[in-house]
């Protein structure tokens, strides 16, 4: 099961809108569209990287217009990490593509394969529930 769904999440991170961005960079964005403005330290730990990795994705992030950077409204010494417009129209894009191949992927299956496979979603989605350890 869990070569299956590690190749199943490799699959799905290397559909590519054409942004440009790494996989770990999209999924940055996603949790920063997702979850809202937030500082690095935060960011860095729900995304399980170091900061000055975080540090480099970001200034990726902020050159393609993904994010902004700036200081927290409530308090100036606290920096903040926010999805631009570009950026949350490029996570949208990327779900999309993403929703559009795994469509078509299964719509290649057998029916009983298909059905199989729907079926144990909600199993899986038990499973990841157990497993979240640091969920926001």
């Amino acid at each position: 099961m869990r070569s299956v769904l590690l190749k199943l999440g490799r699959r799905i991170r290397a559909i590519d809108p054409g942004a440009g961005l790494t996989p770990a960079e999209f999924s940055a964005l996603a949790t920063v569209v997702r979850l809202g403005p937030m500082t690095p330290k935060e960011l860095a730990k729900m995304e399980r990287v170091n900061p000055t990795m975080l540090s480099r994705m970001l200034a990726r992030m902020a050159s393609v217009g993904a994010v902004s950077r700036g200081a927290d409204p409530d308090d100036r010494r606290v920096a903040l990490v926010a999805a631009t417009d570009a950026g949350r129209q490029l996570h949208q894009s990327l779900r999309i593509a993403r929703a559009g191949k795994l469509e078509s992927a299964l719509a290649q299956l057998l029916p009983l394969e298909r059905d199989s496979v729907l079926q144990a979603l909600s199993g899986l989605e038990s499973l990841v529930a157990h497993l979240e350890i640091d969920a926001p």
